[in-house]
């Protein structure tokens, strides 16, 4: 039982605990951490919410909980959900200050998201004999 397989669906596991829950149905294990991790980079930007606060956090640089709370038209509650999917897929990080959390985008793994998602539109060479 300690295949290779097996051993990188362990490891993923550990990264990405969550994905892994909720994929488990679909053999995830059965891919690659690149394409793992792809998914988890498409999953986080597959909500227009979580695409407004990844504008704005870029824009602003940091941002209080409080603030992106202010700029979009959702709950506070329904905002940190957005929040702790972005933070689950790695691409922002969040620092307790006193009772506050200030949210950033974490420029090493926003650089690995931009190379997989890069990689992936990179691969079709186009063509005019396309379906």
């Amino acid at each position: 039982m300690s295949s290779p397989k097996l051993q990188q669906y362990l490891e993923l596991s550990k990264i990405h605990r969550n994905i892994a829950f909720r994929m488990g149905a679909t053999k995830s294990y059965e891919f690659s951490v690149k394409e793992n991790k792809l998914a988890a980079v498409a999953k986080a930007l597959g909500h227009p919410a979580r695409i407004a606060i990844l504008q704005l956090l870029a824009k602003r640089q940091t941002c209080v909980c409080g603030d992106i709370v202010d700029e979009l038209p959702l709950s506070q509650s329904t905002v940190s959900q957005h929040l702790k999917e972005l933070k689950e897929a790695g691409l922002i990080t969040g620092e307790i200050e006193g009772a506050k959390v200030c949210y950033c985008i974490d420029a090493t793994e926003w650089k690995a998201a931009q190379a997989v998602l890069n990689q992936l539109f990179e691969t079709f060479k186009g063509g005019s004999k396309c379906c």
